[in-house]
């Protein structure tokens, strides 16, 4: 069986990453595939970058390495002017020059793998989202192109991993290494299976939990400068989303769905 780690939302967070290619290797993994997102939010984001470069196999665009370094982004508070400046120019081009999705076969399946939606690295669907929105992780657009359609859909961006399964349609989501929510503890996602073969036979997903010192990642944010340290503590401390802290939104439960009466 051959066994492949996904990865994702490193977010700059040079000790989380660490931690978790420590945990790769310990296993035995030796592919890596990355969906994106290693610049903004945390202090490392150049370093992040290069390591990523150096041992992942496949690394794909987020919505975070298409915008911070866009030259026409509006938005342009302080933090953002800092993550972007941390990376050498050659960085930025790199970002932004990724491919958006990678699809291939593993155990008779067909996986596709994109940063947040099938039709663009800024749309956003959480993992509390309608029939419509999990059939069009399955749909052939211009950004994915047109090559065989998926029954399994792997993707990160919302930093809320999960599992979901319908009528021979697998969704999942990587959930942050850098960055995660809820539970701050980082993670990432184990594929097992025989690669490149279109023949059925065995296939597990599996979700990994790596401890790490957040508490150092935070003390070299502080070191540096980074700005917004304390929403930086709130989401590596806390797992509380540095927007809901600013905002003064408590914490509560992350779904949308209206509960039902038991009939």
């Amino acid at each position: 069986m051959d066994r492949v780690a996904l990865i994702s939302d490193v977010h700059g967070n040079l000790t989380a990453l660490e931690a978790v290619l420590r945990d790769i290797a310990a296993r035995g993994i030796e592919r890596i595939f990355n969906l994106g997102d290693y610049v903004g939010k945390g202090p490392r984001g150049r370093a992040v970058v290069d390591k990523c470069r150096e041992v992942c196999e496949v690394n794909l665009l987020g919505n975070w390495d298409d915008s911070l370094p866009d030259p026409n982004r509006t938005d342009d508070r302080e933090a953002l002017r800092w993550w972007k400046n941390e990376l050498p120019e050659e960085q930025w081009t790199w970002l932004r020059g990724l491919p958006f999705s990678y699809d291939f076969l593993i155990s008779g399946r067909q996986v596709r793998l994109f940063h947040a939606s099938s039709t663009d690295v800024h749309r956003r669907i959480l993992y509390d989202h309608d029939e419509a929105e999990f059939l069009s992780f399955f749909e052939n657009t211009p950004a994915t192109g047109d090559g065989p359609v998926p029954t399994v859909v792997g993707y990160a961006d919302t930093h809320d991993p999960f599992y979901e399964s319908d009528r021979g349609r697998t969704l999942f989501n990587t959930g942050s290494v850098g960055n995660s929510l809820g539970d701050p503890t980082p993670v990432y996602v184990i594929l097992e299976g025989v690669l490149d073969s279109p023949a059925p036979a065995p296939f597990s997903i599996q979700f990994v939990r790596v401890p790490y010192d957040a508490y150092a990642e935070l003390a070299v944010a502080r070191e540096l400068g980074m700005p917004e340290c304390d929403g930086y503590e709130s989401e590596l401390i806390h797992g509380l989303y540095r927007t809901n802290l600013y905002n003064g939104i408590p914490r509560a439960y992350h779904g949308r769905r209206t509960p039902t009466t038991p009939s």
